[in-house]
């Protein structure tokens, strides 16, 4: 149906169970359900708004025609684009493209990505603003082969339905799938994976009675690592399933555009280099920027200046607060810290008040 109509997998399931719910189809099965016409069918489809024929382009179609893109192709997105969250991202330069426009071809020629840089550099934001049709996989070392695939969970009813995982979902609707702190995950639990995304394009769900799901044009994988994270390991077996690796930095420059603090942006900048060169573990990343930038609109520099020390690891954290000291020329500097307790009348009186202290009993 979804081939037909030329919509994607997930819209065309949305619609039926839409008409399940007005009585205009029915549905059976649990899980990955089916439908079928009833006796109101027909009639709920006279009233229906169909797209004229062309409007959508086939996934089938798209699949067919992919690996067609040239160099000198019109980037698709090249400005500031909004994330589903409601935040922009403005995109980076990569072999020569933007870098949503680099993924997407990648998509497109069923190239999967690992992208790899410390935490806060935007890794997971770039894959948010590629692929609007994202599912998410936030991994870790509990992270099982039922949060992939799927598992049997309680019902309404009391009894157990099987429930598919993100994996399953975006196979079977033709979506990308990040796969983030992929190198936490157990290589035994990201083996299910694996045939996925070979030449197979397909797993079987062992746990429900060995069904076989095949991935619906569209699928595509990217996963995310964060090399200095403890206990993150990307295995060889891990690291030949992804054809292009892209290392993720942070761009100072956009900080400096995104009027973040001039001498903060050049301190992060100076940690940065000082962790290229093996001296430091740690440095500000856009997004502890971006944190430091709305923590001083709210409690001001100095305490926005301390938090930014104190968030560093311990064990970098006098050099991180050498650096700060220097660059806007303060001689001490320490983690945000709580200090004594303010006397009564220095306490924020409501609005209307004289000023007076309330006498009574401490609430």
């Amino acid at each position: 149906m979804a081939r037909q109509l030329g919509h994607s997998h997930g819209a065309v399931r949305n619609a039926a169970l839409t008409l399940v719910r007005r009585g205009e189809a029915d549905q059976s099965g649990t899980g990955q359900p089916e439908f079928r016409a009833n006796a109101k069918t027909a009639a709920a489809a006279q009233t229906a708004v169909i797209s004229p024929p062309g409007t959508h382009s086939p996934r089938a179609q798209a699949a067919t025609a992919r690996t067609t893109y040239t160099a000198a192709a019109t980037p698709r997105q090249t400005g500031p684009i909004r994330r589903a969250g409601g935040q922009l991202y403005h995109p980076r330069e990569l072999a020569d493209l933007p870098d949503v426009e680099a993924l997407n071809r990648l998509r497109d020629a069923d190239v999967p990505v690992l992208l790899y840089g410390p935490p806060g550099t935007g890794k997971t934001s770039l894959v948010e603003a590629a692929f609007p049709d994202l599912l998410t996989v936030a991994g870790d070392g509990d992270t099982t082969v039922g949060d992939l695939i799927g598992e049997y969970t309680q019902a309404d009813s009391g009894g157990y339905a099987f429930q598919y995982g993100p994996l399953v979902t975006a196979m079977t609707e033709g979506r990308a799938l990040l796969i983030d702190d992929a190198t936490l995950i157990s290589p035994k639990v990201l083996a299910a994976l694996y045939p996925a995304m070979d030449g197979r394009r397909q797993i079987q769900v062992k746990a429900h009675k060995g069904e076989t799901i095949k991935a619906e044009p569209g699928f595509y994988v990217v996963a995310g690592h964060n090399p200095g994270v403890h206990g993150a390991v990307l295995t060889e077996a891990l690291a030949s399933r992804f054809s292009v690796q892209i290392q993720i930095g942070t761009d100072y420059d956009l900080a400096l555009a995104l009027r973040i603090d001039a001498r903060v942006v050049r301190v992060a900048r100076h940690l940065s280099r000082q962790v290229e060169l093996g001296e430091l573990g740690w440095a500000p990343q856009l997004r502890e920027l971006l944190s430091y930038q709305k923590t001083e609109a709210v409690l001001g520099t100095k305490a926005a200046l301390a938090n930014l020390v104190g968030i560093a690891p311990v064990e970098d954290r006098d050099a991180v607060a050498d650096a700060v000291m220097k660059a806007v020329g303060v001689k001490k500097i320490a983690p945000l810290t709580l200090g004594k307790q303010l006397p009564a009348s220095a306490a924020r009186q409501p609005p209307g008040s004289t000023g007076s202290a309330h006498r009574g009993r401490p609430r």
